[in-house]
């Protein structure tokens, strides 16, 4: 890009506080859209947990049929099916478990992508391009938020696709569900992959490396997923890890779609989940900025 694009506006022509905010953000898109050999790639982990984990992982099936058919108590079908569902419900808020993971995959999604976001501040660096970038007149906080924009938009785009693949493999949706509900969703993870896209970009200032920026993200990918509740209930874990669990922002999205979606009872209401959300977002996104102001450097 050149500095006509970036850098000092001709006279007459807007240099306000967010100069060059959508020109960032189309150039990290245009790396993205262009080359759908990426997109793609980005899909396969999700969707092979989706597809592989979520199907082969059938709780429905384990908690009917023998595991209440014992000889001795000779229970009718009926019994036993309900059993199972009462057992489902209790344990999962639903009684398809396949449904249950499909919407801890849409925060699993965000997580992947805002965790490459990073990625993009080490690359300029190394290219040269973020010096270029930092002699023009563009804020650098603009830079963060541009880029951490145009994370939030791929992480949603690609959580539709993973939603449109789950209801393909059959993910069931509440009774009496809204355009709303929706909306509510995507404002979750929205908030979410905001907050989760400004931290990984922040922790990316003074990084040179992509080795160590690669280090950063698997050290953080697996501890941020398996301590919420993507995959099982937060009262099925021990209590060490519930306080962890607490302070998740995927805990939080999951559990907005989960209650949107499905239908499912959280343990905190909507309102404090889009609270903690609408901190979160709004928390590192500042945090970043300011940072990028003392940090971000040629």
């Amino acid at each position: 890009m050149s500095n006509q694009t970036f850098g000092d506006s001709p006279e007459g022509v807007n240099n306000g506080p967010l100069h060059g905010l959508w020109a960032i953000t189309n150039r990290e898109l245009k790396k993205w859209y262009k080359q759908p050999f990426v997109l793609g790639m980005s899909l396969v982990q999700p969707i092979i947990w989706l597809a592989l984990f979520g199907k082969s992982m059938n709780f429905g099936a384990l908690f009917t049929g023998t595991s209440f058919n014992i000889p001795d108590l000779d229970l009718p079908k009926q019994v036993i099916d309900q059993l199972s569902s009462q057992l489902m419900l209790g344990t999962f808020g639903t009684t398809d478990y396949f449904s249950f993971l499909a919407a801890g995959m849409l925060s699993f999604i965000v997580l992947f992508t805002a965790m490459q976001s990073g990625m993009s501040i080490v690359w300029d660096r190394r290219l040269g391009f973020l010096s270029k970038l930092l002699t023009t007149s563009v804020p650098r906080g603009n830079i963060l938020v541009g880029k951490a924009l145009s994370s939030v938009i791929r992480s949603l785009v690609q959580a539709t696709i993973v939603l449109l693949l789950a209801v393909l493999l059959g993910m069931q949706f509440r009774a009496g569900l809204t355009v709303w509900d929706f909306v509510g969703t995507y404002a979750g993870l929205f908030l979410m992959s905001l907050g989760l896209s400004s931290l990984f970009l922040m922790l990316a200032l003074r990084s040179t490396s992509w080795e160590s920026q690669m280090a950063v993200m698997n050290l953080l990918n697996l501890p941020l997923l398996f301590a919420s509740n993507a995959f099982f209930p937060v009262k099925m874990m021990p209590g060490w890890l519930k306080p962890v669990v607490a302070v998740n922002p995927l805990s939080y999205a999951t559990d907005v779609s989960r209650t949107l979606l499905l239908g499912t009872t959280s343990s905190s209401s909507l309102a404090f989940d889009f609270a903690f959300l609408g901190a979160f977002a709004v928390l590192f996104t500042a945090f970043s900025m300011f940072l990028s102001w003392r940090y971000l450097s040629r």
